[in-house]
């Protein structure tokens, strides 16, 4: 019935090249039925007829078989996040994108710690080009995809356990807390010492320490899985993103008290923020990544298992480019890229 359908459909050709197109290129079903305005099993049957399409078909350059191999992956669909992203980018695209922002959570964890220092995984995530599309883009197409790239950020860092602490132009600033269970040296250690054995017995220091680095890859595969399909099929620009991420101390210092008011009630809160070298690193070197990678500093690499230091490979640097010093030796601080 729906074979006999879409057959008869005008430039029913045309339509099913689209519909194929738009599969090929990442799109799940339900979107194309959504963007295209044809109910969903007609496409499930075009999409089924077509013996001979790649099954394998992906624009994703990460690897398999490290994203396969995260702790979180039995817990984290990702692809189920690739679908939903598309989801919210084809709506954010028809309508004006909503931000939905939690801010009472980080809020609370910096609360806590106010006037102490953490352990945490800083994570910074800009668009590359956002210059460029600042000067070429109308401001309507500017702010949804600015909006749409946060909003998505946003939920993938929640998703692995992290917080944003501020959004800065084209790019979102996080934080993963690392509880204290054991001290660096005894977790490095640890790590070397169980090079034949699997990664899930590397126990809950390993996850805590690899999780910046799962989040970042999966929003550089819901960018180029997710966003950009929708986006290429309304002429707007791929994205790319660069990420970086270290681990050190932090501290959280408040500044004052923030006073609103409502309703005549007064309300106020500390106003709190994070100020640390790991910070200005992980910033920094965020600009040495090549597009849609990602580059961790050395006091995160020391913490990874065995397995997934082998995925990453040192970044040469000079104090033209890179001028930030290891502490422990007086010499450049090294960096390291993904493969």
């Amino acid at each position: 019935m729906n074979d006999i359908l879409v057959n008869k459909l005008p430039e029913a050709t045309d339509q099913r090249r689209t519909i194929l197109n738009l599969y090929n290129s990442g799109i799940e079903p339900e979107i194309i039925s959504l963007e295209l305005d044809i109910n969903e099993d007609i496409i499930k049957d075009i999409i089924k007829n077509e013996s001979k399409r790649d099954s394998g078909h992906t624009n994703n350059n990460l690897s398999n078989y490290l994203l396969n191999k995260f702790y979180l992956d039995a817990i984290i669909d990702v692809n189920s996040v690739v679908k939903e992203a598309q989801f919210r980018t084809w709506n954010a695209l028809k309508a004006k994108p909503e931000l939905n922002i939690i801010a009472k959570e980080t809020q609370n964890i910096l609360e806590q710690n106010a006037e102490s220092k953490l352990r945490l995984v800083m994570l910074h995530i800009d668009l590359v080009g956002s210059t460029k599309m600042a000067l070429t883009l109308p401001i309507d197409r500017l702010t949804t995809i600015i909006r749409s790239f946060a909003q998505e950020m946003t939920n993938i860092i929640s998703l692995y356990g992290g917080y944003v602490l501020k959004y800065i132009g084209d790019a979102v600033l996080a934080f993963f807390v690392i509880e204290d269970t054991t001290s660096d040296e005894q977790y490095i250690s640890k790590v070397n010492n169980l090079r034949e054995e699997s990664e899930t017995n590397n126990g809950f220091s390993s996850l805590q320490f690899s999780n910046g680095i799962s989040c970042a890859l999966t929003m550089i595969k819901v960018i180029k899985e997710g966003i950009n399909p929708i986006l290429n099929q309304y002429d707007y620009p791929e994205l790319k993103v660069r990420v970086g991420i270290d681990y050190g101390e932090v501290a959280v210092v408040q500044y004052g008290i923030d006073i609103y008011e409502f309703e005549k009630i007064i309300l106020k809160k500390p106003h709190l923020d994070l100020i640390g070298y790991t910070i200005s690193v992980a910033v920094k070197m965020t600009s040495l990544a090549e597009a849609d990678h990602i580059v961790i500093g050395q006091k995160l690499y020391d913490q990874l298992d065995i397995k997934l230091k082998d995925s990453f490979r040192q970044l040469k640097t000079n104090t033209e480019i890179w001028n930030y010093a290891n502490h422990t030796n007086g010499e450049l601080y090294n960096i390291f890229t993904n493969n």
